[in-house]
C-alpha cells in the first residue's frame, strides 16, 4: 500500500472498518508512523465482561485487528491478503471506562510471515494489554 500518515488513517477508517467487528466495537484507526499502526477502542459497557471490566476478547480483537490491519501496509492487495495465524496476549490491568490504544510494531516483516509486537494502553498510558500476533500471507 502506498498511502502514508493522514491519508492511510482516512483510507483504512472509511475501507477497512464497515461491516466488521471493528465497527461493533467502535475501533477507529488514529496514527500510522513509520512502521507503526495505532488504532483506539472506547472502553464501555459494549466491552464488558460481567463483572463491568473490559473484556479480554475485546481486547485481543483489537489487538489481532490492529496487527492485521498493520500487515495490509506491506503487501500488493491486488495480489496478496492477510490471515491472522496466532495471537497471544496477556492481559496486565483491568479497566472500566475510558479509551484503549493499540500500537503495532512490526518484530518480522517477511515474505510470507509478519511478526507483531502490540501494546495496548489507556489514556493515561498505563499498559493494559501485551500482545503478539502472527500473520501470514498468501495469494489471492
Amino acid at each position: 500500500m502506498k498511502l502514508e500518515g493522514p491519508a492511510l488513517i482516512d483510507y483504512l477508517n472509511q475501507n477497512i472498518i464497515a461491516h466488521t467487528l471493528m465497527e461493533t466495537l467502535q475501533i477507529r484507526f488514529t496514527k500510522a508512523v513509520g512502521q507503526t499502526l495505532t488504532a483506539e477502542m472506547p472502553i464501555n459497557s459494549k466491552v464488558h465482561q460481567p463483572m463491568g471490566l473490559l473484556h479480554g476478547g475485546a481486547t485481543a480483537a483489537l489487538a489481532e485487528s490492529v496487527g492485521s490491519t498493520a500487515s495490509h501496509i506491506f503487501v500488493d492487495l491486488e495480489t496478496q491478503e492477510i490471515r491472522g495465524i496466532e495471537l497471544s496476549i496477556n492481559h496486565l490491568k483491568s479497566k472500566k471506562e475510558g479509551m484503549a490504544y493499540a500500537t503495532a510494531k512490526p518484530i518480522h516483516i517477511g515474505r510470507t510471515t509478519h511478526l507483531w509486537e502490540i501494546i495496548i494502553e489507556d489514556e493515561q498510558g498505563q499498559l493494559l494489554a501485551h500482545a503478539k500476533l502472527t500473520n501470514i500471507v498468501l495469494k489471492k
